[in-house]
């Protein structure tokens, strides 16, 4: 049994059937890329895996536990962290003060913006905090507020901030989206170095099929909401069906 098992997943709005019969294994401490056409249902599962969507029918069991009726931070107390399409951070706070708000959320279980002129005299949550800019190679842009940053420096931060929740699953929605190749493959490093130093399990929605083939271990494919198919990427390059349904429309 993998640490997220997801079986008999089905979900509709309206008369579209979004989530046909999904059924996902994912297992501890590997890279399992989710990939598919647009429209294939890509989000709407990892919607159901983090709380912002209750499936219409099965079960969706993290760690031997269901997620399924938990709200969204509760799900991520769990141990599962979500990085999002674009980049979730707090533009107006240094890089540093990014950086604490989660480790402060972990600790206390929640959080309110009043308390960010405090934090700084936390001693523990400001050196979780530094410890994680120095392994996200970040410690010289700690005092730089991430407005200014590029998307793949706030995608660093994005991936540390969640880190510093020592999650036992990372969920990455297209997390190279809209770099440039040399920030993308940035991130292909980052993530590799992740996989290698860390005892977490990451599961990846992609569309770059450069970044799936350097990191995963395991690929599903979906195709119209149904998992079409589900192997380790070598063969996945050479299925017929998978060239069809996705890769040869990006070729």
């Amino acid at each position: 049994m993998g640490i997220l098992e997801v079986k008999g997943v089905n979900k509709r709005f309206g008369g579209l059937q979004a989530l046909g019969d999904v059924n996902l294994s994912v297992r501890e401490n590997t890279v399992h890329a989710i990939i598919g056409p647009n429209g294939a249902g890509k989000s709407t599962l990892l919607n159901c895996l983090v709380g912002k969507l209750i499936p219409d029918t099965g079960s969706v069991m993290f760690d031997g536990q269901s997620v399924l009726g938990r709200q969204p931070h509760e799900i991520n107390q769990m141990g599962i962290s979500r990085v999002f399409q674009t980049p979730e951070i707090f533009g107006d706070l240094t890089v540093m003060e990014n950086m604490m708000i989660p480790i402060f959320a972990k600790r206390d279980g929640a959080f309110r913006m009043h308390a960010v002129g405090n934090m700084m005299s936390e001693k523990g949550i400001v050196e979780a905090a530094e410890k994680m800019l120095v392994d996200m190679n970040m410690a010289d842009k700690r005092d730089m507020h991430t407005a200014s940053m590029s998307r793949g420096d706030k995608r660093r931060l994005e991936i540390g901030m969640c880190l510093a929740q020592e999650p036992k699953l990372l969920l990455l929605d297209e997390p190279t989206a809209g770099m440039a190749r040399a920030d993308t493959n940035n991130t292909i490093d980052l993530l590799k170095q992740i996989k290698e130093e860390r005892d977490i399990t990451i599961a990846i929605i992609e569309h770059d099929m450069h970044v799936v083939f350097s990191l995963a271990d395991r690929i599903t494919v979906l195709a119209q909401g149904t998992p079409l198919v589900e192997d380790d990427p070598q063969n996945i390059k050479g299925n017929p069906k998978v060239r069809e349904a996705y890769l040869g429309e990006t070729a």
